[in-house]
């Protein structure tokens, strides 16, 4: 039961931070809708933190990525694999790995990457889906809080 009350809460974070972002967080990259953010891993509570692996700390990020399917109905989520590499003002890059995360019918990809107050971070992101590889960019700026 814990276990579930744990995904259930990362899942809910993860719905608010979509919700909130939806219009600038979403790329649609031919069939595939996808759907991404950046935050603190202070945001997420201790317990859900160590429930994913995710180190929280004030200089530590989160990038989560969900990828689903627009070609089907109900727009299922799909199993890809991910290729990013974030690059800060400096031109420091860092490649990112991203874990896959299944919960039901769920499927997202968590990274982590580390930066100091008020850095910004060009993320490159290339998503093999089996059809050939689709890329996209954003960037965020992180703050230490």
């Amino acid at each position: 039961m814990k276990k579930f009350i744990k995904r259930l809460t990362l899942l809910i974070i993860t719905s608010v931070f979509m919700l909130n972002a939806h219009a600038e967080n979403m790329k649609k990259l031919e069939h595939l809708d996808v759907h991404y953010m950046a935050f603190g891993a202070t945001f997420l509570t201790p317990k859900i933190a160590k429930a994913y692996g995710i180190e929280r700390s004030r200089y530590n990020g989160v990038i989560n990525i969900s990828v689903l399917d627009n070609s089907k109905e109900g727009k299922p989520a799909k199993h890809v694999v991910i290729t990013a590499k974030a690059r800060n003002d400096l031109g420091q890059i860092k490649t990112l790995e991203f874990e896959e995360v299944t919960e039901g019918d769920a499927i997202y990809y968590l990274a982590q990457v580390t930066y100091s107050d008020e850095e910004t971070y060009y993320f490159d992101v290339t998503i093999n889906d089996g059809t050939g590889n689709k890329s996209f960019k954003f960037k965020q700026k992180f703050y230490v809080d």
